[in-house]
C-alpha cells in the first residue's frame, strides 16, 4: 500500500497540545487533548540507522522503519534543507522503506506515527545523519564502432554504463569525451537517450582521416553518487569518400569516389505502398547471402505481395531489412519502374560490383521517392538526416541559435604527426 504522509497535520495536532495543555480540545475528539496525546513509541519502532556514537547512515542503502506490536500509520524523513525521502508503507504497517535515494553529508529528521490494538497512537521522532556513500557508481564509456576502416558517413557512438538525466551531469560527460581527427573535421555529440550518444561531424569526415575517441572521465564527479570510471580508447580510420545516389523517380543509382563518378547502376526501388526511404543512410553491414521473408516486413503469407527469396550481395542500410542487393527477376524493370518492397534492386552483375566497391560507413542517398525519411536513430545511422543546427541542440553544451563555448570548438584539433 503506498502511504501518502501528512506531516503538518500531525506535527500541528502534536504542538497544539503541547501548548494548550489541558485548557482546549483542539485535537481531541472528545473534548480531552490527553486522550489524543501520541505515547513515545520508542519501544516499538526500530529502523536501520545509526544510534549515536557519530555514526553515520550510509546513504546508498534504503532506510527502513519496523513495527514490533504497533501498526506504522505515517513516516517523514525530510533532511535539513525540507526535502522530503519518498517510501512505502506495506499494506500492514509493520514496515516502511525508502523509495528514492537519501542525500550524502545530510541530516534527516524521522517521524514515525503508529497506533496500537486499541488504536491509540504513539509517536517517534529521531535524528540522523548520512555520511559518504561506501559504494559510489562507476560511469564508464563504450565507444563505436569497433577499430577498423569505415567509410566518411560513420557516426561514433557512446553508450554509457550508467544513464544520465541531469542537463548539467550530462555536460560533465560531454565535455570529458573527447574526439581528434587528423585532417581537422568540426563535429559534436548528440544525446539519443539517457545511456546513448553519437558524434558526427558538420560534414562527412575527411577521406583518409585517422579518428580517435577516448574518455576523461576517469576520477571525474559527475553527481553526487557518480564518478568516472577508465574507456577504453578506440581508433578508426576513415576510407575514400564513396557515395551512393539513388535517384528513386530516375530509377538510377550513380556511384561516386572521391568526387568522381565511377559507375552509373540501373536500379529499381520500393513500389508504392512499399516506397523506399528518402535520405542518408549509412552501409551497416554486407551479408554474401540473405533469405528474405514477406513475413519480416508484415506481409501475409499467400497474400498478393508475399515473397520468400534467396538473395545474394546484399548491403545493408537499415535493422529493419533495407538492403541495395542483387535482384535478377526484376531486371527488366530495373532502370524503368519500381517495383520492390523497400529496397534497392539491381542485376547480379551489378550488385556484387557494388557489393565488393563499399564498406561500412558508406553513404548510400536515396532521393525523389514517395517514401518517408529515413529516421535519425533507431534503425541504422540516420543521423545525417538532421540539419547541423538540429543536430547540436542534441549536445548539453551548445544551445538553439548560440555558439559552442570555445573549448568546444577546439575539441577536434589537428593531432601531430
Amino acid at each position: 500500500m503506498s502511504h501518502s504522509p501528512s506531516p503538518r497535520t500531525v506535527v500541528g495536532c502534536t504542538l497544539l497540545v503541547i501548548a494548550l495543555g489541558a485548557g482546549a480540545g483542539a485535537c481531541g475528539s472528545d473534548g480531552n487533548p490527553l486522550a489524543e496525546r501520541p505515547y513515545d513509541a520508542t519501544d516499538q519502532i526500530s529502523f536501520n540507522g545509526p544510534t549515536g556514537d557519530g555514526k553515520k547512515a550510509d546513504p546508498d542503502k534504503p532506510l527502513e522503519v519496523t513495527a514490533d506490536d504497533d501498526r506504522i500509520t505515517d513516516v517523514t524523513a525530510v533532511d535539513a534543507s525540507g526535502r522530503y525521502v519518498a517510501g512505502r508503507l506495506s499494506a500492514d504497517g509493520s514496515r516502511w522503506r525508502s523509495t528514492e535515494p537519501l542525500a550524502a553529508n545530510a541530516r534527516y529528521t524521522l517521524r514515525v506515527s503508529t497506533e496500537d490494538e486499541d488504536g491509540a497512537p504513539g509517536r517517534r521522532v529521531l535524528t540522523f545523519d548520512t555520511g559518504k556513500p561506501t559504494a559510489q557508481k562507476r560511469l564508464t564509456a563504450t565507444f563505436g564502432p569497433k577499430s577498423g576502416t569505415y567509410g566518411v558517413g560513420q557516426p561514433l557512438t557512446a553508450e554509457l554504463s550508467q544513464p544520465v538525466r541531469d542537463p548539467a551531469q550530462r555536460a560533465v560527460v560531454e565535455r570529458a569525451l573527447k574526439v581528434d581527427s587528423t585532417p581537422y573535421a568540426a563535429g559534436a555529440w548528440h544525446w539519443v537517450d539517457d545511456k546513448e550518444l553519437h558524434f558526427r561531424p558538420k560534414d562527412y569526415w575527411p577521406a583518409h582521416a585517422t579518428v580517435r575517441v577516448h574518455s576523461n572521465l576517469d576520477g571525474i564527479k559527475v553527481g553526487d553518487r557518480l564518478w568516472g570510471g577508465a574507456s577504453k580508447e578506440l581508433k578508426l580510420t576513415i576510407g575514400d569518400r564513396v557515395i551512393a545516389l539513388t535517384d528513386a523517380a530516375a530509377h538510377s543509382m550513380k556511384v561516386y569516389k572521391n568526387d568522381e563518378e565511377i559507375n552509373q547502376i540501373p536500379v529499381t526501388t520500393g513500389k508504392p505502398g512499399f516506397d523506399t526511404r528518402n535520405g542518408v543512410k549509412v552501409v551497416l553491414g554486407k551479408e554474401y547471402f540473405v533469405r528474405m521473408r514477406g513475413t519480416s516486413i508484415g506481409i501475409a503469407e499467400g497474400s498478393s505481395d508475399s515473397y520468400d527469396l534467396p538473395v545474394y550481395y546484399a548491403t545493408r542500410v537499415t535493422w529493419s531489412g533495407e538492403y541495395v542487393h542483387a535482384a535478377p527477376w526484376s531486371v527488366g524493370s530495373q532502370g524503368s519502374a519500381n517495383v520492390s518492397h523497400g529496397c534497392t534492386g539491381m542485376s547480379t552483375a551489378n550488385a556484387e560490383w557494388f557489393f565488393e566497391h563499399v564498406r561500412e560507413g558508406d553513404v548510400v542517398q536515396v532521393v525523389n521517392s514517395e517514401g518517408r525519411t529515413m529516421e535519425p536513430f533507431g534503425n541504422g545511422f540516420g543521423d545525417w538526416n538532421l540539419t547541423w543546427e538540429k543536430w547540436r541542440e542534441g549536445s548539453a553544451l551548445t544551445q538553439k541559435g548560440t555558439k559552442a563555448a570555445p573549448d568546444e570548438e577546439a575539441r577536434l584539433r589537428p593531432q601531430s604527426a
